[in-house]
């Protein structure tokens, strides 16, 4: 299941989304220059490591030259492999515009970076102790989902299902998003060998965390205080 496009239009440009997309795409672009240690050693420095995480927290220096909070920032513009990147970009690019025009430029970068932060944060809380290093675009994108389910409901989604190219509306298809990002957090909690960080797979609590903090700080920031401009229907 692949989002192609919606139909719901957008009015102001949006810079910021733009904007979010070139920064991820330069930051991989110098990934491609690094050979693998230091690639490996760079993921270490601007990626979350969990374990580091609980260790500042209970002011425990890991001689980092980031400080270990700044990366729940960092991490943010990171990816593993172009495919990660690509999928993540396709969402923001799609999903993104319609909540920068509803929340202006500046609330909407204030948006984005703190569902990712937080994201990263209930990552953080199920897998403390983890080595791996968590990263990506994931989280804050999960937060622009959860505002958009909110915002735009009924918007219609040209959607690929295997073969078939269909529209269905936006709560069908983020529902059904959010309660897979869910069921398969859970699953990880019996089976961390498997399934979410503990194994460098996906994070999954970070997905359902960012979309569900997406859907409390979008009206908080003023999602609905302007009806008129963007409307699909």
């Amino acid at each position: 299941m692949v989002p192609l496009r919606d139909r719901n239009p957008t009015v102001i440009t949006p810079y910021i989304t733009y904007g979010l997309i070139a920064v991820n795409i330069l930051v991989f672009l110098y990934e491609l220059t690094l050979p693998p240690a230091q690639l490996e050693g760079f993921f270490h420095l601007a990626a979350i490591v969990p374990r580091e995480l609980s260790a500042s927290f209970s002011g425990i220096s890991v001689n980092q030259q980031v400080p270990e909070w700044m990366t729940l920032f960092t991490s943010q513009f990171l990816h593993g492999g172009f495919l990660h990147l690509a999928g993540n970009m396709l969402f923001l690019w799609i999903f993104g515009n319609n909540i920068e025009d509803k929340l202006g430029h500046l609330k909407y970068l204030i948006f984005y970076l703190a569902c990712g932060a937080l994201a990263g944060l209930t990552q953080w809380f199920f897998s403390p102790a983890s080595p791996v290093p968590s990263l990506g675009a994931s989280g804050a994108i999960a937060g622009v989902l959860g505002a958009y389910i909110l915002r735009f409901p009924k918007a219609q989604i040209l959607t690929l299902f295997g073969y078939f190219v269909t529209t269905v509306p936006a709560y069908f298809f983020l529902g059904l998003w959010f309660i897979q990002q869910a069921f398969y957090g859970i699953a990880s909690l019996n089976a961390p060998a498997n399934i979410g960080m503990e194994s460098g797979g996906i994070a999954y609590w970070a997905h359902a965390g960012g979309f569900v903090f997406g859907a409390i700080l979008g009206p908080m920031l003023g999602l609905f205080d302007d009806r008129s401009p963007s409307e699909p229907f």
